[in-house]
């Protein structure tokens, strides 16, 4: 594949539950990207936990790393989520994993300048969820309704929102999107994609995988009300909602389906891009799992996961296989896989992080990053190689949105252990 591939932060790696990390200043010419520094990583402990905010300029090559909060817990489920204000300054949102119940929050001092921040601002979840700790930050602003949304892991374990009226300088409780009789570790595991007008769409699980034969459902927000993939209302008003089933929205993948002779269980949401009625997701399951809902030490036995694609045309979803994904990425999760990105201003472009090349179907001694392309819908696809031979394994891809005339995949590459323990470095070709 063509392009220049750089190193821009030394130290650094993210979860796929928080959005956007990545995107495309086009006022500066910079892609900016949201990671966690870990103590087994360049610079250690003194290091570990830092949530920073990598910028490469995009004209020069150059780039540089900004710290926006010291220290704050070596995990990946911490990187934090980056918007461009309508006057240019940067927002970063970023909570702990479950171990506090702060969403915290800073701006950027300049327009388009990430290198200075103001003061650490805190949303306190103690009071709406309990104490029951607070994960994941997902921001999107519609420009309809001069508002921007947060969608944090929060109450009951659920989908929960905050809502700011003044473009993230404060911020107030929203209600809850969604809520159901918790099973196992946490509830519906979500995916949003906004338009930055007047509509953001979702994908969402029933569970963790690990706990629950999950399928995935689809649905949106637009005019304080959440839709299902039809637009029928299933919940309005949606600011200050008790949450609903997410069952009541459009079933995407149901669990126990038949692809193709493979019998697909236990669906996870991956990434999701698009615009109202032209949306592409990508999720991963497991393929003929055996085992089923069984004992603990038989379900971390998982050596084939999948890969799918699925289109929808504005009436209904079409799912499609796209890539075997291998076995668990680490012994202890084992529905990790190296996960994958549709292209934002290419739903018709991937790129998948797999052990095994879906050029061959052969096996390959790390996970490799592959870009795929379809002419059909997703019928079929097309690969090339990003990287090929590599020493280390290459993980988590993402596809920065911002600029249609910008292209540019980034990743992290390296040896993880866990969620908590890794030595990655972040890279970008472009």
């Amino acid at each position: 594949m063509p392009g220049m591939q750089t190193t821009i932060n030394d130290n650094g790696a993210w979860c796929w539950f928080q959005d956007e990390r990545a995107l495309v200043d086009p006022a500066s010419n910079t892609l900016l990207v949201g990671s966690v520094a870990a103590p087994e990583g360049a610079g250690g402990d003194s290091r570990g936990g830092n949530i920073e905010v990598a910028v490469l300029d995009l004209a020069t090559g150059d780039s540089q790393v900004h710290v926006v909060h010291r220290r704050l817990e070596p995990d990946d489920h911490n990187a934090p989520a980056l918007l461009i204000r309508p006057d240019g300054r940067y927002l970063a949102m970023y909570a702990k994993h479950k171990t506090d119940n702060y969403s915290r929050w800073r701006i950027s001092t300049r327009p388009h300048d990430a290198s200075e921040w103001g003061p650490e601002e805190r949303f306190d979840w103690t009071g709406p969820a309990d104490g029951r700790g607070a994960t994941y930050s997902n921001l999107h602003r519609l420009a309809a309704e001069s508002r921007v949304y947060n969608f944090v892991r929060a109450i009951n374990d659920d989908p929960s929102l905050m809502v700011s009226e003044d473009d993230g300088t404060t911020w107030r409780f929203g209600g809850k999107l969604f809520t159901r009789p918790k099973i196992g570790y946490v509830n519906g595991y979500t995916r949003y994609c906004g338009n930055g007008t007047d509509r953001i769409d979702l994908i969402t699980t029933d569970h963790h995988p690990r706990d629950f034969n999950n399928s995935i459902y689809h649905g949106y927000i637009r005019g304080d009300a959440l839709h299902d993939a039809q637009g029928r209302v299933v919940s309005k008003p949606l600011i200050g909602s008790p949450g609903i089933n997410q069952a009541a929205l459009t079933t995407l993948f149901a669990a126990g389906m038949d692809v193709d002779g493979d019998i697909l269980t236990h669906g996870w949401t991956v990434d999701l891009r698009g615009q109202g009625q032209d949306l592409a997701a990508i999720i991963s399951c497991r393929a003929n799992d055996v085992n089923g809902p069984l004992q603990r030490e038989q379900l971390l036995d998982v050596d084939d996961h999948r890969l799918l694609y699925a289109r929808f045309d504005g009436t209904q979803w079409n799912l499609h296989p796209l890539a075997a994904a291998g076995a668990a990425l680490l012994p202890h999760e084992q529905d990790y896989t190296g996960l994958g990105a549709v292209d934002p201003h290419d739903l018709n472009q991937v790129y998948i992080s797999t052990p095994i090349d879906p050029r061959t179907g052969q096996a390959t001694g790390h996970y490799e990053i592959y870009r795929g392309s379809t002419r059909d819908g997703g019928a079929t696809f097309g690969w090339d190689a990003v990287t090929e031979g590599s020493a280390v394994d290459n993980l988590r891809p993402m596809v920065p949105p911002g600029d249609p005339s910008t292209h540019a995949v980034c990743w992290f590459r390296g040896s993880m252990t866990s969620s908590q323990a890794y030595a990655t470095d972040v890279v970008v070709r472009y």
